[in-house]
This record gives C-alpha cells, structure tokens and sequence, in this order.
C-alpha cells in the first residue's frame, strides 16, 4: 500500500469510526433492553423440513406455500384456480399465524409452472391484495416439490 493510498484510507477509516459508533448506538436503541432481536419459529407445517415462517425483529419470511388442503399433502384440485386459490388462503394462514396481514405483505414470490396460467393467477392474486399490491415476483418452473403442484407463493411480511 503506497503512502497516498495509507493515508487516504485512514482519513476515510476517521470519519467512518465515529458514524459506526451511532449507527451502532441508533442499532442497539431499536433493539431494545432485550439485546438483539429474537428470532421466533412459526410452526405447524406438515413437514419437519421447515417451519410455517420465521419472525425476526419486525418481519415475517413466510415459507413457500402449494395448494393442499390444510393440515394434509393432498392437492385442494388438480385444476389450476382451485388450486391457486388454496394456495393465497394457505398464504393468508401462514401470515396470520406468523402476527401479521395480507395488507403488511411486502414481497412475494410466484412460483408458476405453465405460463398459460399468468392470467388466471393474476385475476386471484388481485383480490388477496386488492389495492397497494406488494412487490413480486413471477418465475416459471419445471415442477414444484409435490407432483401436480401448479402454484406455489412465498412471501416477507411486516410484523
């Protein structure tokens, strides 16, 4: 390191120093007296694999979610809307277990398998967010983890 850059770089660690330490003051201030935030299992999925969501601080990561029947692995229809309206009331579920609304959903993501389905995805996915939609993603798939699967959502909420 040549002695311009040295010096640059302590003058920039200078400044930088003290913004940490009220950055860090600001940090431990939205914590609380409790320390870092607690980080809070949601459970009930049907798989030992993953939890329905996980809670931290003040955001709800919801896992992803097909079109069974609650409490069950089997498909609520092998047709298409059936199925994508379990999916948004499997969603719902998953949100409101987690303490949180379809209203505090900040980011979706869509799991299609056939891109002739956007349209009637579209139509059912408007009436769960009616107005202030959250940010999405629409990615088309080969196949989701349960055969016959044709939808699946997953989504970060505000607690």
């Amino acid at each position: 390191m040549g002695l311009t850059t040295r010096r640059r770089f302590l003058r920039e660690a200078a400044v930088a120093v003290p913004a940490a330490g009220v950055l860090g003051a600001a940090a431990a201030a939205h914590e609380g007296a409790g320390g870092a935030p607690e980080r809070r299992v949601i459970t009930g999925s049907v798989s030992p694999n993953y939890s329905k969501a996980i809670v931290w601080d003040r955001l709800a990561f919801v896992a992803g979610v097909i079109g069974v029947k609650p409490g069950s692995r089997e498909l609520a229809s092998a047709d298409f809307e059936p199925q994508c309206r379990q999916v948004m009331e499997n969603l719902k579920a998953s949100v409101e277990a987690a303490g949180s609304t379809m209203s505090k959903v900040l980011k979706c993501t869509c799991f299609l398998t056939n891109e002739a389905d956007f349209a009637a995805f579209n139509k059912i996915y408007v009436t769960y967010f009616p107005s202030d939609p959250p940010a999405r993603s629409t990615v088309i798939v080969k196949a989701l983890v349960l055969a016959g699967a044709t939808v699946e959502v997953d989504c970060v909420a505000a607690v």
